[in-house]
C-alpha cells in the first residue's frame, strides 16, 4: 500500500473532513498517581461503537480551510493510502509553545496500515522544524488503542481532567487525558 502524507491545499475542498473518526470502545484506563507519575491499568467494559462526529456542536462548528493553508502556526496534514483519503491531522501552534494535535483520524479501513504513525511523525518535524518543545494532545481514557497508539509513539501523560467530558454528558466517567511527547 502507499501512503502519502501532504499539506492541505485549497484544491482539496471539504472531503477530508468526511474521515469517519468512530472507535470501538471495549475498555477504559483506570488512572493512578505515583509520586509526579500518572499510571494507568487497564479495565474491559461491555463493547461499544463512540464517535464525537455525531455531537451536535460537531455540525455546527464550521472550519475554514484557508485558516490552515499557508499559515505557520498550524496546518492540516492528509494522509492517502492508494489515491484514498484515509487519515487526516490538524495541528496548532499551542499557547504554551508545544505543537498541539487539535485532531487525528485515521478511517477505520486503513487502521493498522501505519499511517497514524506517519501522521505523529510529520507533526515531529512540523514541530521541530518551528522550534516548539514538543507535541501535545488530548484524548478520552474511553480510547484505550489511541492511548496504547500514542505511548508506543513515545507519548507520557502529562495530566488528566476529570471534567471535560461532562459538558456533554453529565452521567460522564469519561477522563480526559493530556499526553506529551517532549523532544530532547
Amino acid at each position: 500500500m502507499d501512503i502519502l502524507i501532504r499539506e492541505l491545499t485549497a484544491g482539496d475542498g471539504d472531503r477530508w473532513m468526511d474521515i469517519d473518526g468512530s472507535f470501538i470502545v471495549d475498555s477504559t484506563l483506570v488512572l493512578s498517581l505515583t509520586g509526579q507519575r500518572i499510571g494507568y491499568t487497564v479495565k474491559e467494559v461491555p463493547t461499544y461503537k463512540k464517535s464525537y462526529d455525531d455531537e451536535p456542536f460537531a455540525e455546527e462548528a464550521e472550519t475554514d480551510d484557508s485558516d490552515y493553508i499557508g499559515n505557520p502556526d498550524q496546518i492540516v496534514y492528509l494522509a492517502f493510502a492508494d489515491n484514498q483519503v484515509a487519515g487526516q491531522m490538524m495541528l496548532k501552534r499551542n499557547w504554551n509553545k508545544y505543537a498541539y494535535i487539535e485532531d487525528i483520524k485515521v478511517d477505520p479501513r486503513y487502521r493498522g496500515c501505519g499511517i497514524g504513525r506517519k501522521l505523529i511523525e510529520r507533526a515531529k518535524r512540523w514541530a521541530v522544524e518551528g522550534g516548539m518543545p514538543g507535541i501535545m494532545l488530548e484524548t478520552q481514557s474511553s480510547n484505550v488503542r489511541a492511548c496504547k497508539f500514542y505511548e508506543s509513539c513515545g507519548f507520557v501523560i502529562g495530566g488528566f481532567d476529570s471534567y471535560v467530558y461532562k459538558g456533554i454528558n453529565k452521567q460522564s466517567d469519561e477522563i480526559a487525558i493530556y499526553w506529551y511527547l517532549m523532544f530532547e
